[in-house]
């Protein structure tokens, strides 16, 4: 809108960029009411408000200054972003081994798309060697971009043909796989992956960035370098997820596919093996084993590839109060299967006995999982466990919730006209996501302000 519209509306930033002579792109000191900003004036996106001028400062960071407590600005040079990054050709060692990198979108192939003001997957799998060099020093690697998408579009459609492609470069001799994934539903396809790809020779393993490449606090950079690493060099042949372990920069952690879940909105050190202990460090181009029974690499080429998922079906976390409905309305869209993630050791209320009762006679699978996340489902100790398993409910000792979810629509993707394979396949662990025990020190929380908190981190962090 331009600062003087028909309607009298006065634009107050555009009207302080044209007081001081200044527009987008301009190299700006501006004086404010709080202080002095030196910084680039950016293009507004198309969700702003009028009320800020938006500058990028020198650490990367933007800081938008409110319109009426800017005092005067003084334009000090000009420079229009780039903010494409340059796809490089990848150089050949024949001494190093080879990795393949798969792209799918996420923050760490993307850029800051300033006409919205949001993170993009916009960055091609090449691109990432043009700002990240030190991957020459670890492997060879050929990238392919299969998909261009956040991860919150991520579903069957990419699992099936990310399943296929990763088991294409094993077969064609590759020494390990990456996969660039956004973070937020990273777990959910670890978990797919490990069960589509059975008894991998060769590490296979997921990366992503909580904060973007343009951002100097960025992750992308050092968990691309470790995973690369990991999958050029390292002994475990499985589904992980590859992601900082501490918030600061001393190393990174190796997680089971399916024992690991994103428990951070924003931190860095977001994913966290839950029941379990990580299977290894990577610090440095070390790679150090936390857990002795993994799967290690091997020289063959085999692989079993099983790239089936049934969409019907769902995972609903019980409340108080659930009404039957919720089930009853999954029964009647002709859902197959249905994970409950209980409370306590796998209770619901008796408000879905009628609807649990009628799921059964359906032939509608439901198992039981806990939104308490660590722990075991214990369906035997309380009368309501033992009147839900009545009720055709099987417990899924300790599966993550999600992980059980994926489990599911696999094994119906397998078995699709036998149930009773279907139990028995979910029922036993195939890829680590149950455990016979939980490791005395795998459950800690930080409760910040507690005494014994406070003399920890005294101690450690310095």
């Amino acid at each position: 809108m331009a600062p003087n519209s028909d309607n009298g509306y006065r634009d107050p930033c555009l009207s302080v960029m044209e007081r001081f002579g200044i527009t987008v792109w301009c190299e700006v000191i501006a004086r404010t009411t709080r202080g002095d900003f030196e910084g680039l004036v950016l293009p507004r996106s198309e969700t702003a408000d009028a009320e800020h001028l938006v500058l990028k400062l020198g650490t990367g960071y933007n800081v938008g200054l409110r319109h009426d407590t800017i005092l005067g600005i003084e334009k000090i040079g000009y420079r229009e972003a780039k903010y494409k990054i340059p796809e490089k050709e990848f150089p050949i060692d024949d001494k190093k081994p080879t990795v393949k990198l798969f792209g799918t979108g996420g923050t760490i192939a993307s850029r800051l798309d300033y006409r919205t003001g949001a993170v993009i997957p916009a960055f091609s799998p090449g691109e990432l060697y043009g700002s990240v060099p030190e991957l020459a020093d670890v492997c060879n690697l050929e990238t392919v971009k299969l998909f261009g998408v956040f991860s919150e579009n991520m579903g069957p459609e990419q699992y099936l043909v990310l399943a296929e492609e990763t088991g294409a470069a094993i077969r064609e001799g590759y020494d390990g796989v990456v996969i660039g994934h956004g973070t937020d539903t990273m777990h959910h396809t670890a978990a797919a992956l490990s069960f589509m790809v059975q008894r991998p020779p060769v590490p296979i393993v997921m990366v992503g960035s909580q904060r973007s490449s343009d951002r100097p606090s960025s992750d992308a950079a050092r968990n691309l370098i470790s995973a690369t690493w990991a999958a050029a060099h390292g002994e475990i042949a499985e589904t992980m997820v590859c992601m900082f372990g501490p918030t600061s920069d001393r190393y990174n952690l190796l997680h089971r596919g399916t024992r690991v879940r994103k428990m951070h909105s924003s931190y860095r050190s977001t994913f966290r093996t839950l029941g379990d202990l990580p299977l290894a460090m990577v610090e440095q181009g070390k790679i150090t084993p936390i857990k002795k029974d993994f799967a290690t690499r091997r020289s063959d080429r085999d692989v079993e590839i099983n790239a089936v998922f049934d969409e019907k079906v769902s995972l609903v976390y019980y409340y108080p109060n659930m009404q039957a409905n919720v089930i009853d309305g999954l029964i009647d869209a002709g859902y197959k299967g249905i994970i409950i993630a209980g409370t306590g050791l796998g209770h619901v209320n008796r408000l879905l006995y009628p609807a649990l009762e009628r799921a059964r006679d359906a032939g509608v699978l439901i198992f039981m999982t806990l939104q308490t996340l660590w722990g075991f489902v214990q369906m035997y100790v309380y009368e309501t466990g033992r009147e839900i398993m009545e009720l055709g409910v099987v417990p899924l000792a300790n599966m993550l919730p999600e992980v059980a979810y994926v489990k599911l629509a696999w094994a119906l993707g397998m078995h699709p006209d036998d149930p009773r394979a279907v139990g028995e396949l979910m029922s036993r662990p195939v890829a680590g996501e149950m455990t016979e025990r939980e490791p005395h020190d795998g459950y800690l929380v930080f409760q910040g302000g507690v005494p014994e908190i406070k003399g920890f981190l005294g101690r450690v962090w310095k």
